[in-house]
């Protein structure tokens, strides 16, 4: 697949099945994260695997942090939350290492880490794997962040959701660029 191809016709793929992406498409996956712009070369980014049961552990994780962010939480939304992470064969935990650094803010820092995330779900696209991001009120707990087993200073940035898709990816649309782009000084 053309680079281009990916960049311009990636599209989230929500509803996903087994198999989960092999050995080799995950090394692929993670070897295009690591080409991320990266100020500094930190590296500013980690990443957990979770597939199988640890998918269960991990909706209970997201069930807890949503009774203890509000305990009259509707059964409805912790159920949501339970069973999140079974709606793909392997949730990737991106992860935000931040660190001080002379040059590098940690707004950086936690920018190059979207990137590679974003880097990820094209690596999907270009491999023929479903993918799609997830955030949510949860993904930024520190109920998450503890089970999760972050260390001070990292945050999740994202919870990539990957298998194969379901259904056909659907046609990505084609934006009139004029409303995201102008020339500086207006005219």
């Amino acid at each position: 697949m053309q680079a281009l191809d990916a960049l311009l016709n990636r599209v989230s793929v929500p509803r996903l099945l087994e198999p989960a992406p092999t050995v080799a498409q995950r090394e692929v996956l993670f070897a295009a994260a690591m080409r991320a712009p990266d100020h500094g070369q930190l590296r500013p980014w980690r990443f957990l695997t979770v597939e199988g049961a640890a998918r269960e552990q991990m909706g209970t994780l997201l069930a807890e942090a949503a009774r203890l962010q509000d305990p009259k939480t509707p059964q409805a939304m912790i159920d949501k939350a339970q069973n999140g992470p079974l709606r793909a064969p392997l949730v990737v935990v991106v992860i935000a290492r931040l660190q001080e650094h002379f040059k590098v803010p940690k707004s950086e820092q936690r920018l190059a880490a979207a990137c590679a995330a974003h880097a990820i779900l094209l690596a999907a696209y270009a491999q023929g794997i479903g993918a799609v991001w997830r955030t949510g009120e949860l993904s930024y707990s520190p109920h998450v962040a503890q089970g999760l087993g972050l260390k001070a200073g990292e945050e999740v940035i994202g919870f990539l959701y990957l298998g194969a898709p379901q259904n056909p990816p659907r046609t990505a649309p084609k934006e009139d660029l004029t409303a995201f782009v102008s020339a500086w000084p207006a005219h």
